[in-house]
């Protein structure tokens, strides 16, 4: 199937597709051979540029974060807490770059990754790894073996707000998490295998159980979840010696770190399939890439993930490499061609075309 024909199938890129339509998308060869052919020299990822911008952003985040908790004017705090918010966020989503790091990646950029935001922010990345990767498998992705896929746009319409306002409990759950579950399970075999299956996982897909861990994770997951049992117990007694303040801001600091990352969920893909295995091309027309000339999406789509369909087409490839590979992409097919069937204006149009898709569902 050449770009014309798959794009005739898929439709207009901005139209609400019909349901089934995944099934009719072949792949088309030209752009898988193009993405691999012209992306080969810029593959390798850059040490300076993961060690400045993770340390960067996390200290910036923690530094507006004590801003924000002894600030005695509103608006300055206010302000601290958005500076929080935006810098939290950036240095947490290294947490995707690491679930798709091979064996010699960066060495110890994992490891003091959880040190300085994982385990500090409660979502060290065992709850990333080795599930993340099953999302980017050919024969699972968009199906009920998904964790991170929900055919949101085939939903009922109140299902848009109740998946994003879900998302600002999600620290105080973390709490409870690792400071109440994990020594429980530690003693009570069924309570560690519950939390395992149900509660280690940054997954959406609430049919997805969480398989024990395999090879290298295994004793990264016990040294990972010690540490959120020792920090979260930290996190509680430190309302003994500093009063309610600093975890109150703190626990909303990360309430709208949660939200701004489930609202980027929200559109990072269309949500259009009904659990059936797709080709390549398939899952990338439904997923999205939000490229300039717009700059917000870098705020609430940073560390590349504002290319979420160029990442499904080279996994493996560092995010400060995208936007070259995107340039050269589009540069190289055009914009009749499949390639631009994925680029989107930015998230209000993307959140109003799964609302009109949910419109009239009961």
């Amino acid at each position: 199937m050449n770009a014309e024909q798959t794009i005739a199938v898929a439709k207009s890129a901005s139209a609400p597709r019909t349901r089934g339509w995944h099934s009719q998308i072949a792949d088309d060869k030209a752009m898988l051979r193009a993405a691999r052919d012209l992306t080969k020299d810029i593959a390798e990822h850059r040490a300076a540029i993961y060690w400045s911008d993770m340390i960067g952003s996390a200290l910036v985040g923690y530094g507006s974060l004590a801003g924000a908790i002894l600030a005695q004017n509103m608006v300055v705090a206010v302000a601290f807490a958005l500076v929080s918010v935006l810098s939290l966020y950036r240095a947490l989503l290294f947490i995707h770059e690491i679930s798709h790091f091979r064996n010699g990646a960066l060495p110890g950029f994992r490891t003091a990754w959880n040190a300085l935001v994982g385990i500090p922010m409660l979502t060290p990345s065992f709850m990333y790894e080795q599930v993340h990767t099953l999302h980017h498998k050919r024969t699972q992705y968009g199906t009920v073996e998904d964790p991170e896929y929900l055919p949101l746009a085939l939903m009922n319409a109140w299902s848009l707000p109740l998946f994003v306002i879900i998302a600002i409990l999600a620290p105080v759950a973390l709490l409870f998490r690792f400071a109440v579950l994990v020594p429980l399970g530690a003693i009570i075999p069924p309570i560690r295998r519950l939390t395992w299956q149900r509660a280690s996982a940054l997954a959406i897909n609430p049919e997805f159980r969480r398989r024990p861990p395999e090879g290298e994770l295994r004793p990264r997951v016990l040294l990972q979840e010690a540490g959120g049992f020792l920090w979260s117990w930290a996190l509680i007694g430190s309302v003994f010696a500093f009063g309610w303040k600093p975890l109150l801001v703190a626990l909303g600091v990360a309430s709208v770190v949660a939200l701004l990352n489930q609202l980027r969920t929200l559109v990072a893909h269309l949500w259009e399939n009904e659990g059936e295995a797709m080709t390549v091309t398939a899952q990338f027309l439904d997923s999205v890439n939000v490229p300039p000339p717009g700059r917000i999406a870098e705020l609430w789509a940073p560390v590349g993930l504002r290319y979420h369909a160029l990442h499904h087409l080279m996994p493996s490839m560092p995010y400060h490499s995208l936007p070259e590979a995107h340039r050269r992409l589009a540069r190289e097919l055009g914009e009749a061609s499949t390639y631009h069937g994925a680029n989107h204006a930015g998230m209000g149009v993307l959140v109003a075309r799964i609302a009109r898709s949910t419109m009239g569902r009961k």
